[in-house]
């Protein structure tokens, strides 16, 4: 019987993270939203002003019959820089740190080891800064957020932000990626 779980990720501007694992074979659904902060019900304008204490964050539910939190994992490390605090490329700030809010303490676990194993054989050239804390809170983004790269394929900050990774992904995880999905399939 297959079970769908959700972990909760943060690497930077929600649009990225979202655009790479909706094309990822297994995942049920991914959303954006916010979380790891104080107010109930942030906006957009809000979380990027700092003072929430939110991160912008995708929710990925999956199938874990199907895929795997390691390779999800491996994934999400694969496609940010988690060795930068508070930053990915030129967005700046709190909200684009790099987190994985666990569910539950399996996925705590996994995490864990995943960044001990990545550090220990320096896949990076920096030591991770990727925080792992519980969820306890998440709010869905605003509907213009959702399916961004899906919906925006030639707006410029996903032509030379986004377009990149989804190159990325494609020559290194092209058996990863559903052939079900749509949306900018001109890419792939």
């Amino acid at each position: 019987m297959s079970q769908n779980t959700t972990i909760t990720l943060g690497g930077g501007c929600f649009w990225c993270v979202e655009a790479v694992f909706e094309k990822i074979h297994g995942i049920t659904k991914v959303v954006s939203g916010y979380s790891g902060g104080s107010k109930e019900n942030p906006t957009y304008q809000e979380v990027c002003s700092e003072t929430t204490g939110h991160a912008e964050v995708v929710q990925v539910s999956f199938n874990d019959e199907v895929i795997n939190l390691d390779t999800i994992l491996e994934i999400f490390f694969a496609h940010h820089d988690p060795t930068t605090l508070n930053r990915q490329g030129g967005d700046v700030g709190t909200q684009y740190r790099s987190v994985i809010f666990y569910h539950d303490e399996n996925q705590k676990q996994i995490a864990l080891e995943t960044i001990k194993y990545l550090d220990e054989q320096k896949f990076f050239s920096n030591k991770i800064v990727t925080e792992v804390m519980k969820i306890e809170n998440f709010y869905i983004a605003e509907d213009y957020h959702q399916s961004f790269y899906q919906n925006n394929p030639y707006q410029p900050y996903c032509q030379f932000i986004i377009n990149p990774k989804m190159e990325k992904l494609k020559q290194n995880y092209s058996h990863l990626i559903s052939t079900e999905k749509t949306g900018t399939l001109h890419d792939f």
